[in-house]
């Protein structure tokens, strides 16, 4: 299934996506007599309960029948499939992109990222889908794209070993980790973050693709490595430029090992979303550090601007596009800590 969340007539509803049309799925429901819920996050909760009603009205749906009840796809606006995730973490999982991004600052590449993975929180409220994406005028200090895939959590665990952990997840989505750099690097002097250069906006979409539709892309892991990894092409065009190509096969860390992790001591819920990290090549940071590094005279480093298209696609998860617009403000936190009083020692 390809699950969407989408707003229309003044409410968000849940819906599922076949060649460009969507159904409702509570209104298709509600005709059948069965009690059904119009979000994702109450979907989600009670899998056990849904997912098999929700199959069956996609099969009728697929077949021509509850057409009264579908849309074409540009007649709604598509929200993030997760509009409201419980909690969303991004990892670090692809080996590439982590020695290129070290390797272009004059660092050798960190023994620990071959220990264990990692991953952050970034904020669950800022949580966007397909469309504009508004920044405000520090975020277009080095403003950044990062081009990912997501993994859903579709049932509740807790202290979860990563040879179980595949079973835990309802299915995948794009991810891009958007990235306000100079926020980003000021804040990391400190040891402590993301946090600004992070959290004002995460985009996934533009639907959530239930595991069993991946099956055919199924491959290995890594030697040394457990869970299911996938061969799926990823890409990432700016205002239809391809900058970025990578694949998901490559990453060293599987999503059920980076749940192990986060499941460590604490529950994951349904509705939990986890990104797997950049790719490599995807994102401008280890674009430009690799130009500036290889053909130092030059070249000249690019950032997204205001007005600038963003369309990140992989395989079997579909296309996710946004556009960068400024927001009407001119508040500057970067600005303002160079007003701060002088301390005498």
């Amino acid at each position: 299934m390809k699950l969407v969340s989408f707003y229309r007539n003044h409410k968000t509803r849940l819906g599922v996506y076949h060649l460009g049309r969507i159904l409702d799925l509570a209104a298709a429901a509600e005709q059948e007599g069965i009690k059904f819920p119009d979000k994702m996050e109450k979907f989600l909760k009670k899998l056990d309960l849904y997912e098999g009603t929700a199959r069956k009205l996609e099969e009728k749906f697929k077949q021509g029948k509850l057409q009264k009840y579908g849309y074409d796809s540009n007649e709604v606006a598509l929200l993030a499939p997760v509009p409201k995730p419980t909690s969303c973490r991004d990892g670090y999982a692809f080996r590439q992109h982590v020695a290129a991004a070290r390797k272009n600052r004059g660092a050798e590449m960190i023994a620990e990222f071959d220990e264990y993975p990692i991953f952050y929180f970034t904020n669950h409220n800022a949580i966007t889908g397909p469309g504009p994406i508004a920044c405000m005028p520090d975020h277009f200090q080095k403003l950044d794209f990062e081009l990912e895939i997501a993994a859903v959590i579709g049932k509740a665990g807790r202290n979860i070993r990563a040879e179980e952990a595949d079973q835990y997840i309802f299915g995948y989505t794009i991810m891009n980790d958007m990235s306000a750099r100079t926020l980003q690097m000021e804040e990391m002097l400190l040891n402590l973050g993301p946090a600004k250069g992070k959290d004002f906006s995460t985009v996934i979409g533009p639907w959530l693709v239930t595991k069993d539709e991946l099956e055919p892309y199924h491959i290995a892991p890594k030697p040394g490595h457990v869970g299911l990894n996938y061969n799926l092409e990823m890409k990432a065009y700016v205002n239809d430029k391809l900058v970025s190509e990578g694949n998901t096969g490559d990453m060293d860390w599987t999503f059920a090992e980076i749940i192990e992790r986060c499941a460590y001591g604490v529950d994951v819920l349904p509705g939990d979303v986890i990104g797997s990290g950049t790719v490599g090549t995807g994102c401008f940071l280890e674009l430009n550090g690799t130009g500036l590094r290889l053909n130092p005279e030059t070249y000249t480093p690019v950032w997204l601007q205001a007005g600038d298209t963003i369309a990140l696609e992989i395989s079997g998860l579909g296309r996710l596009e946004n556009t960068i617009v400024a927001e009407e403000d001119n508040f500057s936190i970067l600005a303002r800590k160079k007003n701060l009083p002088v301390i005498k020692k």
